[in-house]
């Protein structure tokens, strides 16, 4: 039984107002207050969505790194999803976290939106599905997650400052519904409130935290806000509960003051502290409510491996794949993308993996008896890329790694640490970085071969680039844009010429003279000192990848994006594929037919040339797994169990919602429920894929569709010659209606896994909201639906009316 307000109400009355509004704004980045003589221990929060990293940002405390949630909502699988919360609740537990700061559900209104690799879908329903399963996962071993952004927050552009506005009936019926199941239904413990307004108020000061989150479906859990998102005493006011992170924050001294003068009541504050006191006797932080919780022996990694082949879309399969590993003698393997990986978006959802398998090291394992080769092809990597710990060697320890120290103003040494990486984030932890006037990285770079190299740094701040104690470049470099996210963890990057020497030491030093709190990030820091990559002569690049593919049986080439193109903190400028990438895959598939194309990207890109290739997959951001996972579904271990969740665009001009920055102040959704596939439908453009599309490498038929106004019943058959995975579509539709309604939307789905020739019935069970509208309350216009089941939203064989009168 979940704990109610009454049974706290002797512990709050023994807090003082002081004590009250202490534990509504968190203790620092990552923890909240502890009040010991109420027997309440601070809470630990941490990101992310695709993996848990923990209180601190290091490579020496390593993370699982998962599949992104693209990649999870490509599976359709409630079932994987709901694993997904249970893995990200292990690795919580393993790091002392109490509170997962996911799942995200924002939607993909228009694929331009820069953080889309960490949400689900375009779809409402799909997305609710997959949100409701990972909450029950996550806190099946009591861990809180939270569902978040709410509400509207489906782009970052000004995304601290922007108003979306948008009418109650698109509200309800899409981004709100997102959010709903998991409140209803897996009862989520928190949820984060946004940064942006919704209708000219903020989220942290909006009505609809109250209504519906809190009169109508029934939530009883924490508003948390998202990071530094609460900016007024009003917002006490409202049903906002705890402000991160701290220990200074828009609350304290003038909150009391608020309450004292009468400006919040102290009702408003004794609500949100038993809800505080709730959430802590759920996670056991709150002395007499630990309860023992059986936690499952799950293979963590291995679930990775297998999360990501099932998230992978066959998009297009001219009888290519699956490929016969016995009989492979020479592969080519091409692409920037298949040496270094893409396994996770950027921004505050990273993790440290504490290794990754890259699709080159995953062909190269999975076909010991062949000769893979590897050409670059394209560059895709933009600024600095951190040096391999192979290369490093620590100038104090003599161990591979480096030093990093902070300095005062007279150069005192403040703190040091030996780390085993180039890329550093501060964020939380001991780092006296608040007092620290210089910061100092040092090591010993060891290159493998020789090159022309550009040395360099990505920061904010003022650097210097030293080489075997010359100082090489000195430069201020001041972020791109004012969102602080997006400085801290996208930042720009300065370099300069070095020549290297294959196997000659370089001793590499960078200070950087940190901003102060008002011109810089308060008390976080961000640096990754490396290389950038060699763009003098990009046409070599691409004859010696044609070279290689001509000379190989089959090629594979690896495309993508990079952490500048899809990235917390900036919306994308282009659908299109950083570099050469087009031009590396046409002259490729010109060389050789047998040309699969693997897109390692989190979200939609531009695939002109897909009609050309032998074979096309979808992979995603496929966690620390990647390599391994992409092998097993070339090599037909596994199936490609994905269908797409989002529409993938012909061209970016087709895109019939697309538009993601603000004007003067504000983006409107005046497509109303018209976004993702119902726009594409309305408007009659034919996408290059659709939604829900995926093929497998087997074959099904679909028959005998009938339904109710809970449940949709298909016979489905196996008719190929391997077992098979297929996700079984249900849409509805309103041929005759007095209500503006899509052209189609989904009412639910089913995944179904057969052996060859085997059939089942399968049963469907249809969204709740599936027949209503939105008209000041839910309302069922009386009359024929008529519900199509097929496998995507336009192969819909199947059909039978439904008469609600």
């Amino acid at each position: 039984m979940s704990p109610t307000p009454a049974d706290f109400a002797d512990r709050l009355g023994r807090l003082t107002l002081e004590d009250k509004v202490r534990i509504l704004t968190g203790q620092d980045f990552w923890s909240t207050h502890p009040l010991p003589a109420i027997g309440l221990r601070s809470m630990i929060l941490s990101d992310g969505p695709s993996g848990v990293r923990g209180p601190v940002w290091d490579e020496r405390d390593p993370s699982l790194n998962l599949p992104s949630a693209t990649a999870l909502s490509s599976s359709w699988d409630l079932g994987i999803a709901h694993r997904y919360g249970v893995v990200s609740a292990l690795e919580a537990r393993r790091k002392g976290v109490d509170v997962v700061l996911g799942p995200t559900i924002n939607l993909h209104r228009s694929p331009l939106g820069g953080r889309h690799f960490e949400a689900f879908s375009e779809d409402p329903v799909l997305t609710a599905e997959l949100a409701a399963a990972y909450v029950a996962g996550v806190q099946e071993l009591g861990v809180g997650a939270t569902p978040k952004h709410y509400v509207a927050n489906d782009f970052e552009t000004d995304r601290f400052t922007a108003d979306v506005v948008v009418s109650e009936r698109a509200l309800r019926e899409v981004y709100l519904l997102a959010f709903e199941k998991a409140v209803t239904e897996s009862t989520a413990w928190l949820v984060m409130s946004a940064y942006n307004s919704i209708n000219g108020a903020t989220a942290s000061e909006n009505e609809l935290l109250e209504t519906p989150l809190n009169s109508e479906w029934g939530f009883d859990g924490v508003v948390v806000s998202d990071w530094t998102a609460v900016r007024s005493v009003e917002s006490a006011n409202y049903s906002q509960d705890l402000a991160m992170p701290g220990p200074v924050g828009a609350w304290g001294d003038a909150l009391v003051e608020a309450v004292q003068s009468g400006a919040v009541k102290e009702e408003a504050i004794d609500r949100k502290v038993l809800r505080l006191l709730a959430l802590a006797a759920r996670v056991g932080a709150l002395e007499g409510f630990a309860k023992p919780v059986a936690v499952p022996s799950i293979d963590t990694v291995a679930f990775a491996r297998s999360a990501a082949a099932d998230g992978s879309v066959l998009l297009r399969n001219a009888g290519e794949l699956p490929w016969n590993a016995t009989g492979l003698q020479r592969v080519a393997v091409i692409g920037h993308n298949a040496r270094d990986a893409r396994t996770q978006g950027g921004g505050s959802a990273t993790v440290i993996p504490s290794s990754v398998v890259s699709p080159l090291d995953g062909l190269r394992a999975a076909l010991p008896a062949a000769e893979v080769t590897y050409s670059i092809g394209a560059v895709v990597q933009e600024g600095v890329a951190e040096l391999p710990l192979s290369t490093m060697t620590n100038p104090v320890t003599g161990r591979p790694g480096a030093r990093a120290r902070f300095l005062a103003a007279d150069g005192a040494e403040l703190y040091a640490e030996d780390r085993f990486s180039s890329a550093l984030v501060y964020l939380g932890g001991d780092a006296p970085i608040a007092d620290t006037a210089v910061f100092e990285f040092s090591t010993t770079y060891t290159p493998t071969e020789s090159a022309s190299a550009l040395l360099g740094f990505a920061s904010v701040g003022r650097g210097r680039i030293f080489a075997d104690g010359n100082l090489l470049r000195e430069e201020s470099v001041v972020p791109a844009g004012t969102d602080l996210g997006a400085a801290l963890l996208s930042p720009p990057s300065v370099s300069t010429p070095l020549d290297l020497v294959a196997g000659q030491p370089v001793d590499i030093r960078v200070e950087l003279e940190v901003p102060t709190a008002d011109g810089g990030l308060g008390n976080a820091l961000s640096i990754t000192v490396g290389l950038e990559p060699d763009r003098s002569n990009p046409q070599a690049l691409i004859d010696e990848a044609v070279a290689a593919a001509r000379a190989a049986e089959v090629a594979v080439v690896v495309v993508g994006t990079n952490s500048k193109v899809e990235s917390e903190g900036h919306d994308r400028t282009t659908l299109a594929l950083p570099g050469r990438q087009d031009d590396l895959v046409r002259a490729v598939v010109a060389a050789n037919p047998r040309t699969v194309v693997v897109v390692n990207a989190g979200s939609p890109v531009l695939l002109p040339w897909r009609d050309e290739v032998a074979a096309l997959l979808v992979t995603y951001f496929g966690g620390q797994e990647y390599g391994n996972a992409l092998a097993d579904v070339l090599l037909g271990v596994v199936e490609p169990g994905g269908r797409l969740p989002t529409t993938w665009p012909r061209d970016e001009a087709d895109v019939p919602v697309i538009d993601v920055t603000p004007h003067n102040g504000t983006v409107r959704y005046d497509e109303g429920i018209h976004l993702g596939y119902r726009a594409w439908l309305r408007a009659g453009t034919e996408p290059a894929f659709e939604f829900g599309h995926g093929l497998s490498y087997t074959t099904w038929s679909l028959s005998d569709l009938q339904a109710s106004a809970t449940t949709a019943s298909v016979t489905v058959r196996n008719t190929g010659q391997r077992p098979g995975k297929h996700v079984v579509q249900v849409y509805a539709e309103r041929p005759e209606t007095t209500v503006d309604r899509p052209h189609r939307w989904l009412a639910g789905f089913a995944v179904v896994r057969l052996q060859a020739g085997e059939t089942t019935e399968l049963t469907i069970p249809l969204h709740n909201h599936t027949f209503h509208h939105w008209d000041n309350t839910w309302t069922t216009e009386p009359g024929t639906f008529t519900l199509r089941a097929g496998s995507s939203v336009t192969d819909l064989p199947l059909s039978t009316d439904l008469n609600l009168s």
